[in-house]
């Protein structure tokens, strides 16, 4: 019998694909193009000169070898091998997550050197003359001192693209192939104990795996610490990898690195071009990339010389991919943290339970930063009871006094809204009609200036109704309090004071947030309304106010990890006041003063509020004291999905170290006209519940009922909706 090369396609099968090797040979971790059914598709070899795997079976050749060279190392095949497996993914989908989608594609790899903008002698002249405005001027103007890349004008002039391609068309710029000069490193400010500390314990492990996590209080300093690591572990010739949870964070961090490190620094996310992406991912690789900025995505980046991964707020739920390969970039950093050989370390002001959790058990080594060294004082933090109060548009006396007379020192405040839109409900007040998405049994949000009602769970947009469609009464009213309604209350009182409102409904567009903090003045003052997305990572030195509206609905949600969420929330929204000299004030209104879990951390801080929710799970039996598998299933019918969850349930084996939640109707169990149910499993340890999960999903697939339903097993699930 021949032997074969198996490949890994981008299908959502379980399983690898054999064929017959090309004339010349093929390596493991090259990309080859192969038939498949009447298509062809570029796929990952994963191993060579094996035997197949049904005897006789009659194989298709490979078409062509797209690679050279493995493009993949021997430590990514490892890991994504290792990943394929613990979270029950498809191994060609985590295969193919690896590659930005340019090298998904059966064509020869880009150049890596990077393409870089010129001012040209008529570019000047125009720029001269005063001829073009706006956008094209900055352009202009950016680029008469010297060349740069798209890198480099991401960072500057968010925005840039459409004015390079009128200003290239016009003759007026053109794109060369330069080499960046290398910066002047920027001075370092001391650090302080703790930080030196920290460095000294990380710096030690360079070399071998350990976890660290950094615990440190919003504004202590922890950038510095992974600036002062990374700017070692260049010295000693190693790259680095830092993680960031949202994109939104990666512009005003790459500045700080460049500025600092007088290195290039590759930025990976989804918001790249996916030439740019591809080039970056290929400069890593390669070893030219030294320092690789991303979100959840770069952890698939090559690190052949790896010193260093850093992930930075290490507790948020979007390092966790919610659809297809279900992975945690967190967690993966940390396996291939132990692939590589290198220290990995988590930081955060409000970690995550499961981190703690680790430190605990001797996993992770803790360091602390529990001091801010910029700032006078920690933000002073008060409970505003609105019990009896008459609140104005959900805001109360004591809020708008503490921001009026924010505004009248010069200083900022944020009024800080979980909830974008105008308002949550529309309600009519003669009959109690409320507007509802008849996908999700949900009521449509208000948006005023979209004019018009909007499902956040399925973006169904329905007209604003002139009467209320059950009575025909007028006298329909908008019902709470979104960030867009806030914001018209607070223009409306402070109509000499900027009110800038940041969500994703003003920061739709590319570049879009970071161009709202820059129209931000420092020495003026402003009120900022806003939903999570200002929630970590922004310096505003003249902010030292934060309002928080809204705690309440935290405080009873069904979900287990509600508690925990509510507390960093809390706390990464309140570290954003008095960052700077100038002391800071956090308000959080809310109808519950004596709340166990707020009164216990304003009193006593983060880490007493962590450990006594950690006291609870570990009684409760909940992670990270146990593991957990959710089975999601949804189909057209409800009886569908109540008969797959039958069948599911039936094919578990019987085990006592297995405890089985379900079948039951998911929280939400109607969601853009799909009924939705599920099926929870549950061990103490991993060992049993992983013993059966290979064989469980391959029964699943196998079900009468499978083909009528859409499925998906979530391994570690961080929500259960």
């Amino acid at each position: 019998m021949p032997a074969v090369v198996r490949v890994a396609l981008p299908v959502p099968l379980a399983r690898l694909f054999d064929y017959l090797p090309p004339a010349g040979g093929v390596t493991v971790g090259s990309r080859v193009l192969v038939p498949f059914g009447r298509k062809k598709m570029v796929g990952v070899v994963v191993a060579a000169g094996v035997e197949a795997e049904v005897a006789g079976a009659r194989l298709k050749s490979v078409l062509r070898v797209l690679d050279q060279a493995p493009l993949l190392d021997a430590e990514l095949m490892q890991t994504l091998a290792w990943a394929a497996d613990y979270w029950l993914a498809a191994p060609g989908e985590a295969y193919a997550n690896a590659l930005p989608l340019a090298l998904r594609e059966a064509r020869p790899l880009p150049a890596t050197s990077e393409p870089r903008w010129a001012i040209t002698t008529a570019g000047r002249s125009a720029r001269d003359a005063g001829s073009r405005r706006g956008a094209s001027r900055a352009l202009l103007d950016a680029l008469a001192e010297l060349p740069l890349g798209a890198a480099d004008l991401d960072v500057r002039l968010p925005g840039w693209r459409a004015a390079a391609r009128r200003l290239l068309a016009a003759g007026l710029v053109e794109q060369r192939a330069t080499v960046p000069a290398a910066a002047a490193p920027a001075s370092a400010p001391p650090l302080s104990g703790e930080q030196q500390a920290a460095v000294d314990a990380v710096a030690g492990a360079f070399g071998r795996f350990q976890p660290f996590l950094l615990d440190g209080v919003t504004g202590s300093g922890k950038t510095e610490v992974y600036l002062a690591l990374i700017a070692q572990a260049l010295a000693s010739g190693r790259q680095v990898l830092l993680l960031v949870p949202e994109i939104g964070l990666a512009p005003q961090t790459v500045r700080r690195l460049r500025d600092r490190l007088g290195v290039p620094v590759e930025v990976i996310h989804s918001n790249l071009a996916e030439g740019e992406r591809a080039r970056a991912w290929l400069r890593a690789r390669n070893g030219e990339a030294r320092v690789v900025l991303g979100t959840r995505s770069a952890v698939f980046t090559p690190l052949p010389q790896a010193g260093l991964i850093v992930v930075d707020e290490e507790h948020d739920g979007a390092y966790k991919q919610q659809e297809g390969f279900r992975y945690h970039a967190r967690d993966l950093a940390l396996v291939r943290g132990r692939a590589l050989g290198v220290p990995v370390l988590l930081g955060s002001a409000t970690p995550s339970l499961e981190s703690l959790a680790n430190v605990e058990a001797g996993r992770y080594r803790a360091l602390h930063l529990r001091a801010r060294p910029s700032a006078v004082h920690p933000p002073q933090v008060r409970i505003v009871d609105m019990r009896a109060q008459r609140l104005d548009h959900g805001l109360s006396p004591a809020l708008l006094a503490a921001v009026d007379e924010t505004v009248a020192r010069g200083e900022q405040a944020l009024v800080f809204r979980n909830r974008r839109g105008y308002a949550p409900v529309l309600l009519c007040h003669a009959c109690g009609w409320h507007a509802e998405c008849p996908r999700c049994e949900r009521p449509l949000t208000l948006h005023a200036q979209r004019r018009a009602l909007v499902c956040h769970h399925c973006d169904r947009n329905a007209a604003i109704p002139p009467a209320c469609p059950a009575c025909g009464d007028a006298e329909l009213k908008p019902q709470g309090q979104g960030t867009e309604r806030l914001e018209e209350a607070l223009a409306a009182r402070f109509p000499l004071v900027p009110v800038l409102r940041i969500d994703r409904e003003t920061t739709r567009r590319r570049d879009a947030f970071e161009q709202l903090l820059e129209g931000l003045r420092e020495d003026a003052p402003a009120i900022l309304v806003g939903t999570q997305m200002l929630a970590k990572g922004h310096d505003l030195p003249n902010l030292t106010l934060v309002a928080i509206v809204g705690v309440d609905e935290g405080l009873h949600s069904l979900d287990f990890r509600a508690g925990e969420r509510l507390a960093q929330l809390v706390v990464q929204v309140a570290g954003r006041a008095g960052r700077a000299r100038k002391p800071g004030r956090v308000l959080l209104q809310t109808h519950h003063p004596e709340h166990p879990l707020l009164r216990g951390l304003l009193a006593h801080g983060y880490a007493a509020a962590a450990q006594a929710l950690l006291a609870e799970r570990r009684q409760a039996t909940l992670p990270p004291y146990a593991h957990q598998v959710l089975l999601r299933v949804e189909a057209h019918q409800r009886v569908t999905v109540d008969a797959f969850l039958a069948e599911a349930y039936a094919a578990l084996p019987v085990d006592p170290a297995l405890r089985v939640a379900g079948p039951m109707p998911a929280p939400m169990p109607l969601r853009a006209g799909r009924h939705r149910g599920q099926l929870l499993l549950e061990a103490d340890t991993r060992g049993p519940l992983h013993a059966v999960l290979r064989a469980w999903q391959q029964a699943l697939a196998g079900l009468p009922s499978t083909r009528r339903v859409r499925w998906s097993l979530d391994v570690d699930p961080i929500d259960l909706y």
